[in-house]
């Protein structure tokens, strides 16, 4: 496959990738995950050194370990109620301490902090397809979600099921940062989540604006840093999560809608 084709299909990712974390994060903070955003994307470090000992994807061994640290925090969540931001932090504290372990030391800065220039043809495939699958499901979930925010009593009489429901956000949540580690690496990739959408928060009058906030700033944040990293020759992660946060600073200046 061409290397041409490869850059153009990285590019797009970026894009997509930048508009499920943007969107994600938008129900992210508003179910208060701001901080086990972070925490969730070191799940993946373990399926990440195991694929490198193998000589296989990173993408899927994160995926991997994404999905299954995932239905074990609903599970542990429902089983002995203890909060969602909890068990997360359990899981995520032992899944870094095997990943760190088990990847390979010259494969881990690229973990950490990402590595585009990496990227296959079948990894920016899958990417696209697992971008569409997020957007997809969190538009058509919208007005589920907003209602379990408001009431998980009302939702439940309403016909919706709310266990499945989180379910279902905690899988799209965890394969939009499997699509993010390349660019992000397990430690910042909850930065592209959770930023833009605090800055959306603060500066948006009504939900549709937010979303629409977020995935501006996620996707003007990861252009910029994927474009300063390729010129300065340095990890992507540290500049994107740089550059949301800049956004999020110069929104400071403006004052919240009344």
């Amino acid at each position: 496959m061409s290397t041409t084709f490869i850059e153009l299909g990285s590019v797009a990712l970026s894009a997509s990738m930048a508009v499920a974390a943007g969107l994600v994060g938008c129900f992210a903070v508003m179910r208060r995950m701001t901080l086990a955003a972070d925490a969730v994307s070191h799940v993946a470090l373990p399926g990440i050194g195991v694929a490198l000992l193998l000589h296989g994807s990173p993408i899927v061994g994160a995926l991997v370990t994404l999905f299954l640290g995932t239905i074990l925090i609903w599970a542990l969540e429902i089983r002995t109620k203890i909060s969602t931001e909890t068990v997360i932090g359990v899981v995520f504290t032992v899944a870094l301490a095997i990943g760190s372990f088990l990847t390979p030391g010259e494969e881990l800065i690229d973990a950490l902090f990402g590595a585009p220039g990496k990227l296959t043809g079948w990894e920016v495939g899958f990417g696209l397809v697992g971008a569409a699958i997020v957007i997809s499901l969190i538009l058509a979930l919208k007005n589920a979600l907003i209602v379990s925010l408001v009431s998980p009593d009302i939702a439940s009489t309403s016909g919706i099921n709310v266990a499945m429901l989180n379910l279902i956000f905690l899988l799209a949540f965890a394969l939009t940062v499997a699509l993010g580690i390349r660019f992000l690496g397990v430690l910042l990739m909850g930065s592209l989540i959770i930023i833009p959408a605090v800055t959306a928060r603060r500066l948006a009058t009504n939900l549709t604006a937010m979303l629409l906030l977020s995935v501006g700033v996620a996707v003007i944040s990861t252009m910029v840093g994927i474009s300063l990293g390729a010129l300065f020759q340095r990890e992507t992660g540290p500049l994107i999560a740089s550059a949301a946060g800049g956004i999020f600073f110069l929104s400071l200046s403006r004052k919240q809608p009344a």
